[in-house]
């Protein structure tokens, strides 16, 4: 997740959008959504081998469910911490970035035009 956050945020600054704290959420909300799809297919393919080990009795299945039952636990909660979790800590951290660059660039733009001569 941290990759695609990280990689949205590059994009907005070579771009020149990360402006704002309202900016910066956009931009980690755009490399949040592209982990979405990845993210439940890996959940629904460990659901998928895990249900019938969870479900179904035979020679063994105490000791497999012992296994597969922590499995499925961290399957749920680690989806929740990585889409929402994950992105609002980034949130926090970042935005004392966006904000202590705002004024300074403001400033250095106004000073550059003021020291640029007029014709």
């Amino acid at each position: 997740m941290l990759v695609y956050l990280d990689n949205a945020l590059k994009q907005w600054r070579k771009e020149g959008r990360l402006t704002s704290v309202d900016a910066l959420k956009s931009a980690i909300e755009e490399g949040a959504v592209l982990r979405i799809r990845p993210k439940a297919m890996t959940v629904a393919t460990i659901f998928a081998g895990l249900l019938p080990i969870m479900l179904l009795g035979g020679i063994g299945s105490e000791v497999m469910r012992r296994i597969a039952a922590p499995m499925v636990g961290g399957m749920i909660t680690a989806p929740l911490l990585s889409l929402f979790v994950i992105p609002a800590i980034y949130l926090l951290w970042r935005q004392r970035g966006v904000r202590r660059r705002e004024p300074s660039e403001e400033g250095a733009s106004v000073r550059d035009a003021e020291a640029v001569p007029t014709v």
